[in-house]
């Protein structure tokens, strides 16, 4: 059974709306029912109400979207169950008694929904209340939907908005029930999965290999039209605007070239938000290589399915009447109020600043030296390259395991960089320059630090060429470090091996020192230093959030900054 912070089934949907409720002041309970009214049900005399519901686990649906300008209730069910008959035709009685210009019920094409959604409607027609109901089924997933239609999915999102601004507006309820019923039928659903979701304190609803994924399921766990290997996203993406739109599914959507659409990209419970915006990206890019226009994309969490990790694309035909109905403003608090426009994958970029005039002494000059800079610089990234797994395999015990990435990343940098020109000479100049190089291209915490040492470094460099100076800038970085990272000397970090090197660089000091002596003295205690924070308590880093039994191994920051300097040497 899937761990999670609910174990049972049992009060799960009471509880999520008790705390949906009490975090909304323009939402209010039904009392004895698991109905979510707006708060202000007076607003609403003399206008048409809008109540939907259906199962729990969905959420942010259905209670998501209640407020002005969306639904003026919902009814929940249990996880994945339809509501019941009693609590439907409460919300009826609650909104007709508030003096409501006639009832829509949107429901979900599922049997139950239907059936307990159905019979309220009779109950309370037979009270005298004027009630209809539409029923919405936008999923595009079967090629010949059997008796039962299509599945009632993510559009209905679309659907509330539509009803609710025309509500709002003042619209009968013949005239909201003639354009949702078009509205609902110009547009189409189709989900893809990677997991399965479970009800709380039971099994998965189903399984998927590690390299599988499912096309078409429904939002309950149900079976899909396909089951194929994990695709790319542009191709999974692909794959689901060719079904939804392909004309032998008879529940397609017809799209042509120039069709104005809204787009939802919804995820399905489980999937990342840096996966959703990289499905969102792909899926404009493959409507704009349609000739389609999206006039609107909604990106986001609007009809979930417990934790399953998955995507829908939800497509709607539009047109400028339809727009301002979804542009219309609602007080919902799971509808987007973003900056309305279209989407494109082609929005004008803001131009990048203009960069200060170069410093006379920033000039890269080329002489001797550069044959040996080149030398050196790629016998370090040789070594870091080499590193990559042993540095990775030392963080994961304290960190993301991402550490040989970091500093592989940066070794291909350099590489790049001395492809493309000759690196500077001058030791200030060569700094500098690398600073420049590891702040832009190396990522993480490590290439700011490293950053930060090599600027102040080569600012303490500056006019002087002595071997002195190589100590007093080795102090002037590390100084510059503790500073902006806050970690000392002891800290099970990367300093460690720097601040032992500099220590022993500091007898270049003394008059008559051989600097190949000393570097390799330097070398030695940065070894040293990195294998004495195997027995180290991290004080600062990531590290310092992990139990120190646990931390069985050197500090990767600092075994990487013994092995350049091992490198240097060399």
């Amino acid at each position: 059974v899937p761990k999670k912070l609910v174990r049972t089934v049992s009060g799960c949907a009471d509880d999520a709306l008790a705390g949906l409720v009490a975090c909304n002041p323009g939402l209010r309970l039904l009392q004895g029912h698991r109905v979510v009214l707006r708060s202000d049900l007076p607003a609403i005399r003399g206008r048409v109400a809008l109540l939907s519901g259906g199962g729990s686990g969905h959420e942010p649906a259905h209670a998501g979207y209640v407020g002005k300008g969306m639904l003026t209730g919902v009814v929940a069910g249990a996880v994945f169950a339809s509501p019941s008959v009693g609590s439907v035709l409460a919300a009826i009685r609650a909104v007709a008694q508030a003096g409501a210009a006639g009832i829509l019920l949107i429901v979900k094409n599922y049997t139950g929904d239907r059936l307990n959604f159905g019979m309220a409607l009779e109950r309370a027609r037979a009270e005298g209340a004027d009630v209809r109901m539409a029923v919405v089924g936008d999923d595009c997933a079967f090629a010949a939907p059997g008796k039962a239609g299509r599945r009632g999915i993510c559009g209905t999102v679309l659907v509330h908005k539509v009803a609710g601004a025309l509500a709002e507006a003042g619209a009968s309820l013949d005239e909201i029930e003639e354009k949702v019923t078009a509205a609902a039928k110009a547009m189409g659903t189709l989900g893809l999965s990677l997991s399965p979701c479970s009800i709380p304190g039971s099994k998965p609803s189903f399984q998927l290999a590690e390299d599988e994924m499912e096309l078409g399921l429904g939002i309950h766990g149900e079976a899909g039209v396909r089951r194929m290997k994990v695709l790319p996203v542009d191709e999974a993406v692909e794959t689901m605007l060719k079904h939804m739109t392909d004309p032998s599914n008879a529940s397609h959507l017809s799209l042509s070239p120039g069709s104005s659409v809204v787009l939802v990209v919804n995820n399905l419970g489980g999937l990342s938000c840096l996966e959703l915006g990289i499905v969102a990206g792909a899926a404009v890019r493959c409507l704009e290589n349609r000739g389609i226009r999206i006039a609107r994309a909604l990106v986001g969490s609007f009809m979930t399915a417990l934790e399953m990790a998955g995507v829908s694309l939800t497509l709607m035909l539009v047109d400028e009447e339809l727009l301002r109905l979804i542009d219309a403003e609602t007080t919902a608090m799971a509808w987007p109020n973003a900056v309305v426009g279209p989407a494109t994958s082609r929005r004008e970029e803001v131009p990048a600043p203009a960069e200060g005039p170069r410093k006379p002494q920033d000039e890269t000059g080329i002489g001797p030296g550069t044959a040996r800079v080149q030398r050196v610089l790629e016998g370090v990234c040789s070594t870091l390259l080499e590193m990559q797994d042993k540095l990775n395999e030392l963080d994961r015990g304290a960190g993301d395991g991402d550490c040989g990435h970091t500093h592989a990343r940066a070794a291909q940098a350099i590489r790049e960089w001395m492809r493309s020109r000759p690196p500077p000479a001058a030791p200030a100049q060569l700094l500098s320059a690398l600073a420049d190089l590891l702040l832009e291209q190396m990522g993480g915490s490590s290439g700011v630090l490293y950053g930060l040492f090599l600027t102040a470094a080569a600012r303490s460099l500056r006019g002087c060429s002595d071997s002195a100076a190589w100590a007093d800038a080795m102090d002037a970085g590390i100084e510059a470090m503790q500073r902006y990272g806050g970690a000392a000397p002891g800290d099970r970090t990367m300093l460690d091996s720097l601040f032992a090197a500099a220590q022993a660089l500091h007898s270049l000091r003394s008059p008559g020192a051989n600097l190949l002596e000393v570097l390799a003295a330097a070398v030695q205690s940065a070894e040293e230093a990195a294998e004495a924070t195997r027995h180290m308590e991290a004080g600062a880093g990531r590290a310092s959030y992990i139990r120190s039994s646990r931390l069985e191994q050197p500090d990767p920051g600092a075994v990487a900054v013994a092995a350049v300097l091992g490198a240097v040497l060399e």
